[in-house]
């Protein structure tokens, strides 16, 4: 099928998203990573030197579209080729037409593979000789990781193109271009309420097909607004209250912060819900979930922030809708864990410390002493190794003068921290009567509580020889 073809089918039956796709590059909305003023895609077309190439993105994000608008651009012969129902025999016959194109016309032919994927790798084969010989433009589309789905030597030959699901902003974009456009909806003099374009714009999830043909069937009525009700019932998705830059996107992260931290975990689950179904970013989520393991369970429990983080790594390594599995088990082991904020708490007295008393001197003991002078002055003497003690614990000021004593950190009764209080009294009883442990320090100490002791002469004859 080539472009006149498939432009063909364009009437007035063909779904909105269909009539509506551009035909040049200035009708293109999103991916300015690829064709903003300068970038080097839209170099390329604009100088008509696109070679094969692989468009990688999710739906509905101008993969074919951009293929179509290359062809216009370049005034190449677009040939639709779809993985799903064609295959290599057809392969053979657009090879042939694309020589006889080149040889009488001058035209060079531009192959768009649609879900390019689907093919397997020997099928893939079956283009190589053809783009290695410049007969056919490859430009293949797909919505899986090229570097797994594309057979290697097809892909040395392509250069990979990544595109990025459209903003909410170039929803709103394509959705007022429907309403005004003649070949969409202009000329009913339709009005698409506010709310409802916001609501049509976020849920849409950056797919400009769902956006637009679900505008088609919420202004099929007769109504001249068209309401948020419509749109809601087109797509079947009720509208949660639940702005992203709004009071509500803080209540429901707020309510969500308190059910954790109240030990609450069918609480916290219910408002980890409510921001998945209205759309925020899970690692917008997974953030405060990180801070929540030190800031509100701490010491009581370590595990937290290493469980935190792993759900971090699984939330970027999966991504929805998966991911909210990850981020489930995350939520229920925070929400039931023992708390303390005696970290937090700590740090914030430590940074009140400093800011009040300022930079303090560090003790001579404790200083660095990287040359003899230093050490003459007396920096590192009196240095006192934990190893060198019995439990491990040195008896010696390790704060400013002026601090001597102070306390920052005060773990709970609850969980872990339990465990790391009895320890830390059991340390202030040892720096009551600290022993040296080491054996160099033993002998000086022997030595200097032993007695002194008479010398023995030695045997008549010995050493006399």
């Amino acid at each position: 099928m080539d472009l006149f073809e498939h432009g063909a089918q364009r009437g007035t039956d063909a779904p909105l998203a269909e009539r509506l796709r551009p035909r040049s590059l200035d009708e293109m909305v999103g991916q300015p990573h690829l064709l903003g003023e300068g970038k080097v895609l839209r170099r390329l077309i604009e100088a008509d030197q696109v070679a094969s190439v692989i468009f990688w993105g999710p739906p509905g994000t101008g993969k074919t579209t951009l293929a179509q608008v290359i062809a216009n651009s370049t005034q190449s012969r677009f040939v639709f080729f779809s993985a799903v129902l064609q295959g290599v025999k057809e392969v053979r016959e657009i090879v042939a037409q694309a020589r006889e194109e080149k040889a009488y016309h001058g035209r060079k032919t531009l192959l768009f593979v649609d879900e390019i994927h689907r093919f397997n790798k020997a099928q893939q084969d079956a283009f190589l000789p053809y783009v290695e010989r410049g007969d056919i433009i490859l430009i293949g589309a797909t919505t899986e990781n090229p570097s797994f789905e594309v057979n290697s030597a097809l892909l040395s030959r392509s250069r990979v193109f990544v595109l990025h699901p459209l903003e909410p902003a170039d929803i709103r974009i394509l959705l007022q271009r429907a309403l005004d456009d003649p070949r969409g909806l202009g000329g009913r003099n339709l009005e698409l309420a506010k709310a409802a374009a916001d609501f049509l714009a976020e849920q849409a999830d950056g797919d400009a097909r769902v956006a637009l043909n679900t505008l088609e069937v919420a202004a099929a009525g007769d109504e001249k607004v068209i309401s948020l009700e419509a749109v809601q019932e087109a797509l079947q998705k009720k509208a949660l209250l639940y702005d992203k830059g709004a009071e509500e996107h803080y209540n429901v992260i707020s309510a969500f912060i308190k059910s954790m931290r109240g030990s609450d975990p069918d609480g916290a689950l219910y408002w980890l819900a409510r921001m998945l179904e209205a759309g925020e970013d899970p690692l917008f989520i997974v953030r405060r979930m990180v801070i929540f393991a030190s800031e509100d369970v701490g010491n009581a429990d370590p595990r937290a922030l290493q469980i935190a983080l792993a759900v971090q790594q699984a939330v970027h390594f999966v991504g929805l809708p998966e991911a909210r599995i990850n981020l489930g088990q995350g939520v229920t082991y925070l929400a039931t864990a023992p708390k303390s904020n005696a970290s937090y708490l700590a740090i914030d007295q430590a940074l009140a410390e400093v800011r009040k008393s300022g930079a303090l001197p560090v003790p001579l003991h404790i200083r660095n002493a990287p040359t003899r002078l230093m050490k003459e002055l007396g920096y590192h003497q009196g240095y006192q190794y934990a190893h060198d003690f019995e439990g491990g614990v040195a008896d010696q000021q390790h704060l400013p003068d002026r601090l001597r004593g102070k306390v920052f950190y005060r773990p709970t009764e609850r969980g872990y921290e339990k465990t790391i209080g009895e320890r830390m009294a059991y340390y202030r009883e040892l720096r009551k009567g600290t022993k040296r442990q080491g054996k160099e320090v033993a002998r000086e100490v022997e030595g200097e509580e032993r007695e002194p002791k008479e010398e023995t002469p030695p045997p008549a004859g010995e050493g006399q020889k």
